[in-house]
């Protein structure tokens, strides 16, 4: 049990490095939750810091989760855990994006999981069958959304809803589709306020000078 634990924690304080805000103290002294839409993440990075630093953050922020599902994963395996294999990257891939979305360095005010969720996903798909081809889907989908409308939000929202029918379509793992199901979840109620701003048409489009 202590094993697990360690490895859960370890995934999800890797997570919980708030790469935004240290970005924007480092960079211009300020604290990146009071500016902008006040989210700890690489598009508010990105308006806030501008196109460098936020892509920066974004490219972190994606190799969190890739590093927790694989290198992490890889330290923790044949340790006497409660899970073995997929099912271990599966579970620290989770705890990794909940890191992000309620880090404890910010009194559990995050981001929301979205960069960290693709850095899980490519990971995992080094070490599950078949899981390029959904991962192939969702990017394709997010960016077809996002040159068509100019909405980080709306992009990832409908990515979001598009991977558990995806793992479903492509007969992923049980975990593997459970855990697509929370993400999923986790993306809409991060949203909230996205999504009440795109129901009134006022959502901020993302543009590049």
């Amino acid at each position: 049990m202590l094993w697990t634990i360690t490895a859960l924690l370890a995934s999800y304080l890797l997570g919980s490095l708030p790469t935004a805000y240290i970005f924007g103290k480092i960079l211009k002294g300020i604290d990146i939750r009071k500016v902008g839409s006040g989210n700890v993440g690489a598009t508010n990075a990105m308006r806030a810091l501008g196109r460098g630093p936020g892509i920066t953050v974004l490219l972190l922020d994606i190799l969190k989760g890739f590093a927790a599902v694989v290198f992490l994963a890889d330290y923790f395996s044949g340790k006497p855990v409660l899970w073995q294999g997929q099912n271990l990257r599966i579970i620290m891939g989770l705890c990794c994006i909940c890191g992000h979305n309620w880090t404890v360095f910010l009194r559990f005010k995050g981001g929301k999981g979205i960069a960290t969720s693709f850095g899980v996903l490519l990971g995992l798909a080094l070490k599950i069958e078949g899981l390029g081809i959904v991962i192939g889907i969702l990017i394709a989908a997010w960016l077809l959304v996002f040159l068509i409308w100019r909405i980080v939000s709306l992009a990832s929202i409908v990515s979001a809803i598009i991977l558990p029918v995806s793992f479903i379509f492509f007969k992923q793992p049980f975990l593997l589709v459970v855990v697509s199901i929370i993400l999923c979840i986790f993306v809409i109620i991060r949203h909230k306020s996205n999504l009440s701003r795109l129901f009134k048409g006022k959502e901020e489009r993302l543009r590049f000078k």
